[in-house]
């Protein structure tokens, strides 16, 4: 299966590092004009800055969209402080909504558009610590099905990929050395996934080759939820 995105304008949203990184790389190999802009450009959680984000993106034609920016703070739910939830709702869940507003009146006008949100294995199961990153999660992913019924007759494709542990700086900096090999004991394939594993189902989704598959979440874990 060959896969071409030239002629194609594609939005990542954190693209600096990690799985966004992997996934605009890998959408500029294969011929697609990406469109990245770092943190210290636009801050998501700065009202502000996400509405001067959304009517710059509304001025361009983007094809393809990738919410991929995310972020995770670990804590009992009593010690959770109310920035933080607000941080990680507005990063994981409210940016992404609002951006794919914004894409989807051009690609409803276009009859064509695709649209894939990053979502996690805790937007389908969770663990303790996890309250406000699964809340976001699970936010998400329900976001991507209703877009996905409301974008359909129009051509546009809406799905979410929700990827299991990920050898990404997040997971290093939440889980430690030791718990990254803890949790790899627990993982079936007995390994983290790579980024490139969750890109290829990301351009997968993205491609011409998906004509049909939408309102879909694909969890790319090593098997991790079956256990």
């Amino acid at each position: 299966m060959n896969l071409d995105f030239k002629n194609k304008t594609v939005l990542v949203t954190g693209a600096t590092r990690g799985i966004g990184k992997c996934i605009s790389d890998d959408f500029k190999a294969l011929g697609a004009d990406v469109i990245s802009f770092p943190s210290s450009i636009y801050d998501l959680t700065d009202r502000k800055e996400l509405h001067d984000f959304i009517e710059h993106i509304e001025t361009l034609q983007v094809d393809i969209c990738i919410n991929n920016a995310g972020i995770n703070k670990i804590n009992y739910v009593e010690d959770v402080l109310e920035e933080d939830y607000d941080k990680i709702m507005h990063i994981n869940a409210k940016a992404p909504f609002m951006i794919s507003q914004a894409v989807s009146k051009a690609m409803k006008a276009r009859e064509y558009g695709r649209i894939v949100n990053i979502a996690s294995i805790f937007g389908h199961c969770t663990k303790e610590k996890r309250s406000c990153y699964t809340t976001s999660k699970f936010a998400l992913v329900g976001m991507t099905k209703t877009l996905a019924v409301e974008m359909a007759p129009y051509n546009v494709l809406v799905n979410s990929v929700s990827p299991g542990f990920t050898a990404t700086e997040l997971t290093t900096r939440v889980l430690g050395t030791e718990g990254i090999a803890e949790m790899c004991k627990q993982v079936p394939m007995k390994r983290m996934a790579m980024p490139d594993e969750i890109s290829k189902v990301v351009l997968f989704l993205s491609s011409e080759h998906n004509t049909y598959l939408t309102g879909q979440n694909i969890i790319v874990d090593g098997g991790f939820v079956n256990v």
